[in-house]
């Protein structure tokens, strides 16, 4: 009869084999493009597993990170400047971009994979040639945030927001469709906002 008492440093040890070998699966069915970053995520899930979120949590973790790194690669993002962390759902973005459509670009594709409850944009851009537009836009950003966050009728956790150049990104997942156009009209009733422009999925619709 196997040991079921057995000692909690070689149950982590076959946890962390387990989502290591989970990693090697995916990378053989398609993304051996991005291969060190994807092992790179497998490592920090074989941490993950020894921590409160389990083996289950770290295994979902890894994909989504494998998933990010994928889509950046596919879609010529500059995938290179960009770390990605993953932990219960929740993708950290850091790192520093030629250009504000890059920044744009990797928050997108990070709100596109399944899975993903929320994603933290701490990418900064080289370029910030205009302070004053620089300021005004971080102040829409701002200023929008406020108001969903302040509106009963919005999940305002679900939205990432960028400004550039006077044109709002909406990036995230929307409840409906009700919701996406009360945010769209919010952002519209800002000063200096230019025009706005959705990236937004809605709930249940699967991401493409």
């Amino acid at each position: 009869m196997k040991n079921m008492f057995a000692p909690p440093r070689n149950r982590h040890r076959r946890a962390a084999r387990i989502v290591l070998s989970f990693v090697a699966l995916l990378l053989a069915a398609g993304l051996s493009g991005c291969v060190g970053l994807a092992v790179g995520a497998g490592a920090t899930a074989g941490t993950a597993a020894m921590q409160e979120r389990g083996i289950g949590g770290a295994i979902d973790d890894t994909v989504i990170h494998a998933k990010i790194t994928g889509s950046y690669y596919n879609n010529d993002v500059a995938f290179k400047l960009i770390a990605v962390k993953v932990h219960e759902g929740r993708v950290l973005l850091t790192g520093t971009v030629p250009k504000p459509k890059d920044r744009i670009a990797a928050v997108r594709h990070a709100w596109k994979v399944d899975g993903v409850k929320t994603v933290i944009n701490e990418i900064t851009v080289e370029d910030n040639s205009d302070v004053l537009d620089l300021a005004r836009d971080k102040w829409v950003t701002a200023q929008l945030r406020l108001k969903i966050t302040f509106d009963g009728k919005i999940k305002a956790i679900n939205y990432a927001i960028d400004t550039v150049n006077g044109t709002v990104y909406l990036m995230g997942i929307a409840q409906n469709e009700t919701e996406l156009t009360l945010v769209r009209n919010h952002a519209r009733n800002i000063e200096y906002v230019r025009r706005v422009v959705s990236h937004a999925r809605l709930k249940n619709t699967p991401s493409s």
